[in-house]
C-alpha cells in the first residue's frame, strides 16, 4: 500500500514523533517539551504515534513522521528511527518515514543511515543542528549526506529560531547560529544530489533561505513552525513568483495542528495556483511520488 496523491488534499512534510510507544518519555526531553510548549501555547501532553496516525488519516492529509536525534548535544535518549520506520510501513497509505542521526555519528550514522534506507524503507532525513551541537557543514557528517544523496532522498534541516530551548535558562546551552540557512549552502554545494529542504521560514535570516532556495536547484523551503498569520511578506511574495515551486507545507505538529496552519494560510494573499503547490504538488515532487 502506497500513497495515492490524487486522493489526499495535503501533504505535511514536518510532523514530529516525539515520544515512543514503547519506552518512557525521556528526562532531558521533558524539560525541553515543558518549555517548547508554553512557547507555542501548546499542550504538554505528546501524542503517540498511532494517535497522530488517526489525526492525519481524518483530515485526509499524508505526513513525513521524524524524530530528531540529539543524543550527543542533549545527552537524551531519542525515539528509534526504526520503530518510525516500522509504525509508517503499517500505514503506508498515509505515512511516510524519514529519520534522524545526529551527524557526530559520522561513519557509524552512514551504516544506521544505509540499512534504513535499503531495509526499511526510510524515504528522507531530519537534521537539527542547534539541539545537536554542530555546524551543519561539519565534515563529520559528511559521510551520512553522502548515503542520502547516493539514493538521492530529501533531507530537512531546521533553519531560524528554535523553540527549543527558548524561555530557558541560557537558551538551555543551545547556539542559534547552527540554525542559520546560509551554513547549509556549503552542503547544497557539495551534495547536488541531496534535496535539501530548509524548515521554517528562517527568521531572522529569511533573505538568506529565499537566496539559497533561488540559487540551487536542490534547496527547497517547508513553511512550518509558524503560524503564516505571521509570515515575513516576501515569503508570500517569492512563493507567488519566483519560488511557486519551491515551498511546501509544513505543520511541525504537535505544536502547531495542520488544521489551523492551513485556515490561517488561505488568508495571507497565496494565489490560487500558488496554494496548491504549496499544499501538495510540490512536495509530491521533492518526495517522489509522482
Amino acid at each position: 500500500m502506497t500513497i495515492d496523491v490524487k486522493a489526499i488534499r495535503a501533504i505535511d512534510v514536518h510532523v514530529h514523533a516525539e515520544v515512543s510507544c514503547h519506552d518512557p518519555e525521556d528526562p532531558v526531553m521533558a524539560q525541553f517539551f515543558d518549555a517548547a510548549s508554553a512557547y507555542f501555547k501548546a499542550p504538554r501532553e505528546r501524542p503517540k504515534m498511532p494517535e497522530i496516525a488517526e489525526i492525519y488519516r481524518r483530515q485526509n492529509i499524508a505526513f513525513c513522521l521524524f524524530t530528531v536525534d540529539a543524543e550527543s548535544g542533549l545527552g537524551a535518549r531519542r525515539v528509534s528511527n526504526y520503530e518510525v520506520a516500522d509504525f509508517a510501513a503499517q500505514h503506508a497509505d498515509i505515512c511516510l518515514p524519514f529519520a534522524s542521526i545526529d551527524p557526530r555519528k559520522g561513519k557509524l550514522g552512514a551504516r544506521e543511515a544505509r540499512d534504513l534506507v535499503e531495509n526499511h524503507g526510510v524515504r528522507g532525513f531530519k537534521f537539527h543542528h542547534i539541539v545537536q551541537d554542530c555546524h551543519p557543514a561539519d565534515r563529520v557528517g559528511y559521510p551520512i549526506y553522502e548515503v542520502i544523496a547516493e539514493f538521492g532522498l530529501p533531507a530537512i534541516f531546521h533553519t531560524g529560531h528554535s523553540g527549543m530551548g527558548t524561555g530557558m535558562r541560557g537558551g538551555a546551552g543551545l547556539r542559534l547560529k547552527y540554525g542559520r540557512p546560509m551554513l547549509v549552502d556549503d552542503v547544497a554545494a557539495d551534495f547536488p544530489d541531496m534535496k535539501i529542504i530548509l524548515a521554517h521560514p528562517s527568521w531572522p535570516w529569511v533573505d538568506e533561505s529565499l537566496s539559497m532556495a533561488l540559487h540551487k536547484e536542490n534547496v527547497f523551503i517547508d513553511l512550518s513552525g509558524w503560524s503564516p498569520r505571521y509570515f515575513p511578506p516576501q515569503i508570500v511574495r517569492y512563493a507567488n513568483g519566483q519560488l511557486s515551486g519551491k515551498m511546501m507545507f509544513g505543520s511541525d505538529f504537535p505544536l502547531i495542528r495542520p488544521d489551523m496552519w492551513i485556515e490561517a494560510a488561505r488568508d495571507i494573499g497565496f494565489k490560487e495556483s500558488v496554494m496548491a503547490g504549496i499544499m501538495k504538488d510540490n512536495a509530491a515532487k521533492v518526495l517522489g511520488l509522482v
